[in-house]
C-alpha cells in the first residue's frame, strides 16, 4: 500500500548496486516480527472468512445493570458473537475450510502485491522493511487492515519512482485474476431475503467483464470466499491507484507528471471521492465511502519526496502507465456496497 520515505543518505549510487549486504538483508528479530504479524493476520482473516460463509447468529443480549454493567454491554455482546461464530466453525468443518480459503487467496493478493513493491525496491538499492500485514478485530469484513512495507532510504530516480510505486497494485492484480476466475465459476444462488438488512457487494468491471466471457450469473448470487477474497483486492487495488499522496497511483502520478501535477490532481481526486461518499450514503445507504475520505485527506498531509534524478521515463514506461490505467478502471466500483 502507501509507503513513506525518511531522509537517508542512499546506499548505492547507481540504481544497479544493492546496498551492503548486512544492512539490507532483514534482521532475525525483524523475521520474527514479520511473521508474527503475518500469522495474526492469517487467523483474523480466516475468521472473517467463517464469519462471510456462516449463517447470522444471534446469541442472547447480556443482562446490564448498573453503570459497570452499560460499559461492558458492548464488549460482552461482541464476545458472545465470536463465540458463537467460533462454535459453529467447530461444529461444522465447512464453515472453517470457507475460512481458511478466504485466508488464503486474499492474503496472496495481498503479499504479491507488497512483494511487488519490495523486490522493485531491492533492484534499485532502496532499503525498505519487509511487509507488515496488520490484523483486524474479529467481525471486520476483511480481517486486516492490509499491508505495507516502508522505505528508509530515498529514491534514486524517477525511474526508480515509477517501478516501484507501480509494481504493487500490478502484481497483486495479476495474481487476483485466477482468483477471481474461480471465485465466479463457482456461483450459487442466494436464498430469498428473510428480512432484516442485506449487505450487497456491488460488481467491478473486471467480474462483469468475466462474467460475460465465461456466461457466470452476477445478479443475486451468494459470495463465496474466492470472490469475496477477489472483491476485496480489487477494492484494495483501486484505492491504493487514487493519484494521491504517498499512496501508490500517487507515486505513477508524481514520477510521470511532476510535483505540480501531483497535487492538483490529489486534490481533485480527494473532491472527488468526497461527493462520491456523500452521494452513496444517500443512494444506497452505505458510509463505507467516508472512510476513504477520511484516508484521502490523511494522504494529502503527506509530502511526497522527490527522487534524486528526474530521469526521463521512456516509452515503455509510458505504456505501463496506460495498462495501469486500465487496472484503475477494471478494479474501481464508485459504490462498493448498497445497504437495503
Amino acid at each position: 500500500m502507501s509507503e513513506s520515505v525518511q531522509p537517508i543518505p542512499p546506499f548505492a549510487s547507481s540504481p544497479d548496486v544493492l546496498p551492503p549486504r548486512s544492512l539490507a538483508d532483514p534482521s532475525v528479530r525483524e523475521w520474527i516480527k514479520h511473521i508474527t504479524f503475518f500469522l495474526l493476520t492469517f487467523v483474523t482473516t480466516t475468521f472473517a472468512g467463517i464469519a462471510i460463509a456462516a449463517p447470522a447468529v444471534d446469541p442472547p443480549e447480556p443482562v446490564a445493570s448498573g453503570l459497570l454493567g452499560y460499559v461492558l454491554y458492548v464488549p460482552e455482546y461482541y464476545g458472545r458473537i465470536v463465540g458463537a461464530l467460533l462454535s459453529l466453525a467447530v461444529a461444522n468443518p465447512t464453515l472453517l475450510k470457507s475460512g481458511l480459503t478466504f485466508s488464503t487467496t486474499l492474503l496472496t493478493i495481498l503479499m504479491a502485491h507488497e512483494m511487488g513493491h519490495y523486490l522493485v525496491c531491492r533492484y534499485y538499492g532502496v532499503r525498505a522493511t519487509l511487509p507488515f500485514f496488520i490484523p483486524a478485530p474479529p467481525l471486520f469484513l476483511p480481517g486486516t487492515f492490509g499491508a505495507f512495507i516502508k522505505m528508509k532510504s530515498p529514491i534514486p530516480s524517477r525511474r526508480a519512482l515509477f517501478d516501484i510505486g507501480l509494481a504493487g497494485p500490478l502484481a497483486g492484480f495479476v495474481a487476483l485474476l485466477p482468483i477471481a476466475l474461480v471465485g465466479l465459476l463457482n456461483l450459487q444462488a442466494a436464498p430469498p431475503p428473510s428480512g432484516g438488512q442485506v449487505i450487497i457487494f456491488n460488481d467491478p468491471p473486471l467480474f462483469q467483464i468475466i462474467a460475460k466471457l465465461t456466461g457466470a450469473h452476477l445478479a443475486d448470487a451468494l459470495p463465496n470466499p474466492f470472490y469475496m477474497a477477489a472483491w476485496i483486492g480489487l477494492l484494495v487495488t483501486s484505492l491504493n491507484l487514487m493519484p494521491v499522496g504517498q499512496l501508490d497511483g500517487g507515486h505513477g502520478t508524481f514520477a510521470v507528471f511532476g510535483q505540480r501535477a501531483h497535487k492538483l490532481i490529489g486534490r481533485l481526486a480527494f473532491v472527488t471521492v468526497a461527493v462520491m461518499s456523500v452521494l452513496g450514503f444517500i443512494w444506497h445507504g452505505s458510509p463505507s465511502g467516508f472512510l476513504y475520505t477520511v484516508l484521502l485527506a490523511v494522504m494529502l498531509k503527506v509530502r511526497h519526496p522527490a527522487p534524486e534524478e528526474l530521469d526521463p521515463l521512456g516509452r515503455g514506461r509510458i505504456v505501463v502507465a496506460i495498462i495501469t490505467l486500465i487496472v484503475f478502471a477494471l478494479s474501481f466500483v464508485p459504490f462498493p456496497i448498497t445497504i437495503t
